[in-house]
Order: structure tokens, then C-alpha cells, then sequence
């Protein structure tokens, strides 16, 4: 019973949360307080639950409706009681009478006895009884009532806390201090005269604190065994001096009336005859809260379109991690299943900047990780530039809202899964919050991959839905980039990543956490090829042998600029340095950054202008402000080589640049060049 009030008490605080916009809050909550199997992520199930049905479609009329069932829930008990700063507010379907101090179902509400036939036979006095009802509860009536104003305000405002975190008995610490035995049948063992007097000093000073609140306790059946047998050691002033039947008769009365999901849910631990204890038939959505409502509440979604709304009835293909794919995917990362993320990997997530002009830049911690995080930097620029709408002008189409960049992040992200998984399937790697197995044998564990729960999905739209309900984990979680990394490989899978390079033996990430290129062209082209040339190329090696090399296969939306070419050690083809759109991911002295232009018609065959703007973003660099390259390829304004020039100096990005334009001439527009 106290697991699933929990659990309902979570998920309520989850949905206020969502309905606020509070992502972080929302994510900091799930890594202390993670979701299980039993948690309701859906609205209507959370509504039904807590018989809010009713006052939800109240509410729904009203001219300025509430968001959130907690607000509506507060809103109707501070209008039930007709005193907004001193009222006692209260969550169906418990409801307290502020008159007799007693706790009492709602209408249709049910209260069940959760104790045996024997403990209730022996019960002591303390303990109201009543062979036809079926709830234990315990009366702590106050010795007198507060008139005055200011007592009646801190007597509710206290009520308040109690009432809102669901039926307690009893504080945490009295929790930790001692925990009853929870098996029936069992008697608590002996007890010395020290333990019983601390205990019972303990009980009179929780029975004093309730009696002060006027608060009437339903326990649970361990407790109630456990206060039964020692009712009689409690100071008289903490017991009930009358035994109330009338609330449990009122109860049995509108017992029959409960409906289905509550009597399934919320009282899912009643005996049957022979006394064996019932499971609850709890069948919730695993789908996350998001800032979604029903069909009423259509016109108001903004960030999710209509068109995916019925998808959040699906239940997901999910399956956890298990040792054998974990030990797969590290041998295709690390080489070894004995090696693990290190620190610079596990703490990079795809977090933006807050400094002007650089909203839409993702920030990293540090060095490692870059080729991802610049990878999907740029398809995030892609989404924020080329495909929304934004009539803004040149100098301000960089500043975007927060909702904004969330929105892009997590459709870029679905774009680069779904490339991977060939547009026909994706998978999604999350974060439970609890291992799915335990190590052994020839594999080293890490926290990560462990924990990991994959989620398989076969629409674009069913993707975006996923994605966008999962974002905060991979934009603010702790490990964002390694989930990332993990789904592109699993949506292109572990086979066929092998298969796309020159040698399956190959990893993804190299000597001290760098990513290679087969990484950076899984996330760019969908394949892992281990080469950035046009299609493929079979290299003669004699005796009619031949090596096949693997390349580009088409035109990408994100291109590759790289030092690499100016040193003659590679050659990128057209499919990556003239791209879809102007955007190119920058490989210089082993460290990815972004190049991107704001005019898209720069990659077009239309383009004839001889000077150009170009913006360069480095996560990496600590930016506080945009770098806006003046590029000029007029061929009388062409770069004449000096012989006298110190080629140390010339800065690397501007190598790259002339691997595109030939004898371009950067001007760095008073920015200190990047050497």
C-alpha cells in the first residue's frame, strides 16, 4: 500500500512539474527518485487513479482552467472550506471533515481492512473496530480546538503537508529509528524495559504532534499490528477517548460505490478469504509526462504536432541492457569489453550556451568527445536555420529560445537515428535508474551501460514523439552524449556498423577518447565508413588482389572539412564538402568544431558571389561571442604564398577553408585567430 501511494504521490509531483515546464527539476527527480514499472506516466491513468474525473471536466469549463491536477485539486479544497489562507487543502480521494476531525472516503471511495482476522479479534481499544468494515484506523483526537485565527492557520498549513504526501503514520526518522515486521503472523521479538520506554516516549510524542493536528491515520496492516500490541503502553492523552463507528460505517455504505481503478489500484493489498494478498492490476503507459494534455487540450500543444498526439497511447518495443550486447558494444567502441566511458564522456551532455549570440551553441566540458558533439551540433543548426520558419533578419536569426534549441536538439537527434537505422527503424537508448544485470566474467562495469534501457521504434513520428518525451536526459543528464552514441549504434546496429568499415576490427573511439571518423560519418551519412571520398574505391595490391575502401555513398546534408586534405594524407569528396546546406564539420589537429553560413544558397549552383560570410563555433573554445569570417575568393584578392611566411602561423581553420576555396582570403574581422 505505501509503495503504490508513493508511486502516486511521484507521478503527481511529475505531472505539476511537466505542466510548469521544469525539465531539469523534472530530471534531477528522475535520478533521485527514478521511475519504475509501477509509475503512471499518463494523464488519464493519474486521473482515474484519483478519482479527479469529475472535477477535471469542472475545471476544463472554467474561463481560466488550471494546468495541473494538483493545482486542481488544491483549488477545489481551498473552495470547499471558503478560506483561501487558512484552509485545509486536500487530495481526493482522501477527504478530511475539519469539524469531526475525521478522515473519510470520497463518495464511490472505498477503506479496506488490511490486517488478519486474529489481529482484528485482539485489537486493542486504541484501535476502532468493526467486524463489518473493512479499514483499521486509529483516532488521535486533540485535547482542545483551536479558536484563534493564527493557531487555525498553522494547524491547516500543517495538515496541508501531511494530507498532500498522502496517508502517513509515522515521520521518516521514526521510519529509520524502527520498522515493524512486515510479514503477518509474526510477532515482533522481545523487547528490553530500556527499548520499550524509548519507544514509548517515541509514540507519545508523534500521538502529541497528531493530536495537535486533529488527524485521524489509516496504517498499515504491519503498523497496526504493531501499535495493537502495544496500545496499552501509550499516556492517555495520545489515545482516542471515544471509538468513532460512524466513519466506518459511512465507508461500508459507499463501499459498493468505489470505482473499478481504485478499488484496483490505489487498494491493492486487501485480503481475500483465505488471506492471501492480491496484486495490484496496475496496466500504465511507460510513456514519460509531457507537456501534453488530452483531446480537449489540443489547440494548446505547440510542440508536438497533432498529427502525433494518438501516438502517445503507444507502448513502446522496449528491452533492457544485457551483458552480451554490453560487451558487444564495448568491443566495437573500445576494442575490449575490459574498457569503460571515461570522465570526459560520462559528464558531456548536449547542454546549450547562455552567452549572447551563442544560444545555439552546445557547450563541452572537455576534450574527448568533440566529433559527436560538433556532429550533432550542426544538425541543430540545420534544424534551427534552414528547416522552421524564421523570418528574422541576418543579424538576428542566431538567438533562439530555449524551447527553441530543446525542440531542434531533439529533432536533430531523431534525424541522425533515423538516417542510421537506413529510414526504416530507430533504436533509443535511455537511462532507468537501476542496473539489469549483474557483470561477470570477461567484462569490466562502468554504471552506464548497465543501467541502459533501449527502445525500438518504426515511424519518423513515433521517433520524434520518443525523443522529444526523453530529451532531458540526453540535454541535461549527466550522460547525454554516451546515450547518444550508443543509439546511433544500435539504430544502424552492431552488425552492420562492422560491415560499413574497412576493417571490423576497427573502433569508434580512439587513443584518449577521441572519436574517429567512422563515428563522425555514423552520425553525419548513416554509415560507418572508414573514408571520406565519394563511394567506394578498391585499391590494387597485387597478384589480382584487391583492397575495397569504403566511402561516401550520396550527398549529405552536413559536410567535412579537413586538415588532413591540406596535408595530402586524405581527399574529400563533393558528397561532403559541398553539402546540402552550408554547414561543415571542421577535423583540425585532432578536434571537431563547426563552420556554417547563414545563407543557404552558398552550396547551390547558383552561387556567384566572391565574398561571403562564414561563422565558426568551437563548444570547446569557452566562446563568449560569435567568430564571423569575411571569406573573399576574388581571384585578384587570391592568397599569393610568401616565402618569407612562417606557415606555423597560419591559423588551421583557414586551411581547411582553402580546401573548399581555393586561395581564400580570411579575414577574422578584428577576432583573435585561432592558431
Amino acid at each position: 500500500m505505501g509503495k503504490v501511494v508513493e508511486e502516486v504521490a511521484a507521478s503527481l509531483v511529475r505531472e505539476y512539474l511537466s505542466r510548469k515546464g521544469l525539465k531539469r527539476t523534472i530530471a534531477c527527480m528522475d535520478g533521485e527518485f527514478p521511475r519504475t514499472d509501477s509509475s503512471i506516466n499518463n494523464r488519464s491513468d493519474l486521473r482515474r487513479v484519483l478519482c479527479l474525473e469529475d472535477l477535471y471536466k469542472k475545471n476544463k469549463s472554467q474561463e481560466y482552467p488550471f494546468r495541473s491536477l494538483l493545482e486542481i485539486m488544491v483549488k477545489e479544497q481551498i473552495e470547499r472550506h471558503g478560506d483561501a489562507k487558512g484552509s485545509l487543502v486536500s487530495s481526493r480521494p482522501f477527504q478530511f471533515d475539519s469539524q469531526s476531525t475525521e478522515m473519510h472516503p470520497p463518495k464511490g471511495g472505498k477503506s479496506f481492512d488490511m490486517s488478519s482476522e486474529s489481529e482484528r479479534n485482539n485489537r486493542s481499544p486504541l484501535l476502532s473496530r468493526d467486524s463489518h468494515s473493512s479499514s483499521t484506523r486509529v483516532e488521535l483526537l486533540p485535547d482542545k480546538k483551536p479558536t484563534d485565527t493564527d493557531s487555525q492557520r498553522n494547524r491547516t498549513g500543517r495538515m496541508r503537508r501531511g494530507v498532500m504526501a498522502g496517508p502517513v503514520s509515522s515521520s521518516v526518522q521514526d521510519g529509520n529509528k524502527r520498522r515493524p515486521v512486515r510479514k503477518s503472523g509474526i510477532s515482533l521479538p522481545p523487547q528490553s524495559k530500556d527499548e520499550v520506554n524509548r519507544e514509548d516516549k517515541d509514540g507519545s510524542d508523534r500521538a502529541s504532534q497528531a493530536n495537535a493536528l486533529g488527524m485521524t491515520f489509516t496504517f498499515t496492516e504491519s503498523r497496526a499490528t504493531a501499535l495493537s500490541e502495544r496500545a496499552d503502553k501509550l499516556p492517555f492523552h495520545s489515545r482516542g477517548h471515544r471509538t468513532d463507528r460512524d466513519g466506518f460505517e459511512g465507508a461500508q455504505r459507499t463501499a459498493s460505490q468505489a470505482p473499478n481503478s481504485l478499488k484496483r489500484v490505489i487498494y491493492s493489498n486487501c485480503r481475500d478469504n483465505s488471506g492471501a494478498t492480491q496484486r495490484a492490476d496496475l496496466h500504465m503507459s511507460s510513456m514519460v509526462l509531457d507537456d501534453v494534455d488530452d483531446e480537449e487540450d489540443l489547440r494548446e500543444v505547440s510542440r508536438i504536432p497533432v498529427s502525433s498526439i494518438s501516438s502517445l497511447q503507444l507502448n513502446w518495443d522496449k528491452h533492457p541492457m544485457d551483458q552480451q550486447t554490453a560487451t558487444a558494444l564495448k568491443e566495437l567502441l573500445f576494442g575490449s569489453a575490459m574498457r569503460c566511458f571515461n570522465t570526459e564522456w560520462k559528464c558531456q551532455s548536449f547542454s546549450f550556451s547562455d552567452a549572447p549570440g551563442l544560444r545555439y551553441g552546445i557547450i563541452q566540458k572537455k576534450g574527448g568527445p568533440c566529433g559527436v558533439l560538433a556532429s550533432v551540433q550542426a544538425c541543430v543548426l540545420q534544424k534551427l536555420l534552414f528547416e522552421k520558419t524564421n523570418t528574422a533578419s541576418m543579424t538576428h536569426r542566431l538567438h533562439f529560445s530555449n524551447s527553441a534549441r530543446t525542440k531542434c536538439l531533439s529533432l536533430a537527434a531523431a534525424e541522425i537515428l533515423w538516417r542510421a537505422g537506413d529510414r526504416k527503424k530507430a533504436t533509443v537508448a535511455t537511462l532507468s535508474g537501476r542496473s539489469h544485470f549483474t557483470p561477470a566474467g570477461h567484462y569490466k562495469s562502468e554504471g552506464v551501460l548497465e543501467m541502459v534501457t533501449c527502445i525500438n521504434v518504426e515511424t519518423l513520428e513515433e521517433l520524434k514523439l520518443l525523443l522529444e518525451q526523453h530529451i532531458h536526459q540526453f540535454e541535461s543528464g549527466p550522460y547525454g552524449c554516451v546515450l547518444l552514441t550508443l543509439s546511433v549504434i544500435l539504430s544502424r546496429s552492431i552488425d552492420a556498423v562492422k560491415k560499413d568499415m574497412d576493417v571490423s576490427t576497427s573502433t569508434l573511439i580512439g587513443a584518449h577518447g577521441y572519436c574517429t571518423q567512422e563515428l563522425v560519418n555514423l552520425l553525419l551519412c548513416g554509415q560507418a565508413v572508414s573514408n571520406v571520398f565519394n563511394n567506394d574505391m578498391t585499391l590494387d595490391s597485387g597478384n589480382g588482389n584487391g583492397t575495397l575502401l569504403k566511402g561516401v555513398k550520396s550527398r549529405c546534408d552536413i559536410g567535412l572539412l579537413s586538415l588532413f586534405e591540406h596535408y595530402n594524407i586524405c581527399k574529400v569528396g563533393t558528397y561532403l564538402k559541398t553539402p546540402k546546406y552550408p554547414i561543415w564539420v571542421v577535423c583540425s589537429e585532432s578536434h571537431f568544431s563547426v563552420l556554417f553560413s547563414l545563407d543557404e544558397e552558398l552550396v547551390t549552383a547558383q552561387w556567384h558571389e566572391e565574398e561571403f560570410d562564414l561563422y565558426y563555433y568551437d563548444g570547446l573554445a569557452n566562446q563568449q561571442e560569435p567568430i564571423q569570417l569575411t571569406i573573399s575568393i576574388n581571384t585578384a584578392e587570391r592568397l599569393v604564398p610568401s616565402e618569407d611566411a612562417d606557415p606555423d602561423l597560419v591559423p588551421p581553420l583557414e586551411l581547411c577553408i582553402r580546401t573548399k576555396w581555393k586561395g581564400a582570403v580570411v579575414n577574422w574581422n578584428d577576432t583573435e585567430p585561432i592558431l
